[in-house]
């Protein structure tokens, strides 16, 4: 079973679930058991933990997902409430940071974006990480740095701009955007589309390989998180199996 634990309103994260139910369903009825915990937008922190703790121990559940942005109307701390996230559980990658900077990439789960972008850049054929001088634009904890995490122990030589850095030259083989132009606000319904962070249509010339909003990065990002959520059943099933051992004759 896979958890959800949200409050969130905002149409973008919407848009994230909707997606990652279709193609649940579409991979196995199993994973349509799918356990949604909605919170008001008034919520009791305490009553969020004690929820993930209860879904923690339970063992039917393989995955949790808390659903940010946190859309409440008073403060919540963002990092409270992931850290509580069992790590065997914690399919959406967002507290083995420690894991991934120190390059422990099969001993945690990674950030499905980040990983979605390292397997397209993997399924273009033919192109390596490794010696390539690669920019990521952004520095968020679920984007930004675990993406630079990813590239660097791959061993890509990594440059991350963010909002204080000054105009680089032209020089990235490899270029993740994971900025949020605050001109496109995607909460807003009325005549308004998902667009990307870049002009597609002049990237497009210059670049060998690019990929399109929508229908990218974000289906692979869902595609990541039903590949984690798998790894975490198997090991949870390796973990419960009873072994019957006979002496050998």
């Amino acid at each position: 079973m896979l958890s959800l634990a949200s409050h969130s309103l905002r149409l973008s994260s919407a848009g994230y679930q909707a997606s990652r139910r279709s193609v649940a369903t579409v991979i196995s009825a199993a994973i349509n058991q799918e356990k949604k915990i909605i919170f008001s937008r008034l919520p009791v922190v305490l009553q969020v933990l004690q929820s993930i703790m209860s879904v923690n121990e339970n063992l039917s559940v393989h995955g949790l997902i808390v659903q940010l942005p946190l859309d409440s109307v008073n403060r919540i701390d963002t990092e409270l409430i992931t850290n509580a996230v069992s790590p065997d559980k914690d399919v959406d990658g967002c507290i083995n940071a420690g894991k991934l900077s120190r390059g422990d990439l099969n001993d945690c789960f990674i950030p499905c974006t980040p990983n979605g972008c390292m397997e397209l850049i993997r399924q273009t054929g033919g192109v390596s990480v490794a010696g390539k001088h690669a920019v990521v634009i952004g520095r968020s904890k679920i984007v930004g740095a675990p993406m630079h995490d990813l590239l660097l122990w791959n061993h890509a030589t990594v440059t991350t701009c963010h909002s204080k850095t000054p105009d680089l030259p032209e020089r990235a083989d490899i270029l993740v955007v994971g900025a949020v132009d605050p001109s496109n606000n995607h909460s807003v319904t009325s005549g308004k589309r998902v667009v990307g962070d870049v002009h597609y249509d002049s990237a497009n010339q210059r670049a060998g390989f690019i990929t399109p909003v929508p229908g990218g990065v974000g289906p692979m990002t869902v595609a990541m998180l039903m590949e984690e959520y798998w790894i975490s059943a198997a090991e949870n099933a390796m973990e419960s199996s009873v072994w019957i051992l006979f002496p050998s004759i």
